[in-house]
């Protein structure tokens, strides 16, 4: 379930071009609405508590002071459900069950309910999504009653005041992030370069404890940090609403993981990357480097885009040079001018020989500015 979590980054954005000026000319396609979730926040804190270092490096302090309020038991049952989430296939076990969990976020309270009634509450919506797995869905349903202790436990230890207490000051963020996206149009943009035809709605989530991720979850909703910039909301939601790029079992997406697999360095990088950071599939990997090369080309057309080179150098420690490998094709075909299906342009690249490792290498390294034999790990400065 990895293809719903992504790592922010606050670099720079870069200037403006022409291309984005006339893009504001027209009207905008994107209607935005921001809002917050106490059980979306609830489901993060999971990961402080399990004691992930990830995650402690932003809220141990949080952790110090919640923490020692909930039983033993209920603190060890976290960290092992973290631990059998990640085991299972299941994948982090706060992002991957916030896509479950989708409409049912309103309170700590919704959530005990949803998870004591998951087939009832949970099922139809989710089996509708594209994100179903029955696998996952198995496993869900399995852990659920540990789950909802898990909740019971928190709402008894006074999550809902502890969480008002950290955001405050969160409503008026709501609103500021709301005036300043108006100006941003995503949906346009995605869907010229897609060829597909998006809802206009986009739903921006703002919450207190998901550091380092944003997470897609069901429908045009995805989740992030209240203090993150309007740059970085705004890369976000041009990334997150395209996931998945193409139809993952479409013929385009079969033919370019048959061929990707025989590739010794992007097999290399699934197999042996650190794992903390999701991707630990062949098809995950495409699904989100397809996507973080088509999000770059419209960061860049909006003004808000990261230099390509620091970009995939800094994040996920540099695993996704397949992102830069598509983009440097999108570069080379002027996608941002000309548009059009992308399932049609992975088909054609497949096919004339576009991805093979040689030619995928070289193109990679002209982008990542690093020696095509030194593509990952990334070499030491």
């Amino acid at each position: 379930m990895d293809r719903r979590i992504f790592l922010a980054a606050t670099l720079a954005g870069l200037a403006a071009p022409a291309f984005a000026r006339a893009q504001q000319r027209k009207p905008s396609r994107t209607r935005w609405k921001v809002r917050a979730s106490e059980g979306f926040d609830a489901l993060a804190f999971l990961g402080p508590l399990a004691g992930r270092a990830l995650y402690l490096t932003y809220y141990q302090a949080d952790v110090d002071a919640f923490a020692p309020r909930l039983p033993e038991a209920v603190r060890s049952d976290i960290a092992a459900l973290w631990q059998e989430a990640e085991k299972a296939g299941f994948g982090l076990l706060g992002p991957s069950a916030s896509v479950l969990f989708s409409g049912h976020d309103g309170s700590i309270a919704a959530l005990i309910a949803a998870a004591a009634s998951p087939e009832t509450a949970l099922l139809p919506a989710y089996r509708q999504s594209s994100y179903w797995s029955e696998s996952d869905w198995r496993w869900f349903t399995g852990a659920a009653p540990r789950l909802k202790a898990v909740f019971e436990a928190m709402q008894a230890a006074g999550f809902a005041a502890f969480r008002a207490e950290r955001a405050a000051g969160l409503d008026a963020r709501i609103a500021e992030l709301t005036r300043d996206l108006a100006a941003y149009d995503v949906i346009s943009l995605q869907e010229k370069l897609t060829g597909r035809t998006f809802d206009p709605g986009i739903e921006v989530v703002l919450l207190q404890f998901c550091k380092p991720h944003g997470i897609k979850v069901q429908g045009q909703t995805f989740l992030q940090a209240a203090d993150w910039n309007t740059a970085i909301t705004v890369r976000n939601a041009a990334h997150e609403m395209l996931h998945p790029p193409v139809p993952m079992d479409g013929a385009a997406a079969k033919a370019a993981l048959a061929l990707l697999a025989k590739d010794d360095l992007i097999a290399r990088i699934v197999r042996e990357h650190d794992p903390q950071w999701g991707y630990t599939t062949l098809e995950g990997l495409l699904n989100e480097d397809l996507t973080q090369a088509l999000d770059q080309l419209i960061g860049e057309a909006l003004g808000v885009g990261r230099n390509p080179a620091d970009r995939w150098r800094q994040s996920d420690d540099g695993i996704h040079v397949l992102a830069g490998a598509f983009y440097g094709m999108f570069r080379d075909d002027k996608w941002i001018e000309t548009g059009g299906s992308i399932e049609a342009w992975l088909a054609r690249a497949a096919e004339t020989g576009r991805l093979a490792p040689a030619r995928l290498h070289a193109v990679a390294a002209r982008v990542l500015e690093r020696p095509a034999t030194s593509l990952w790990p990334v070499p030491k400065v």
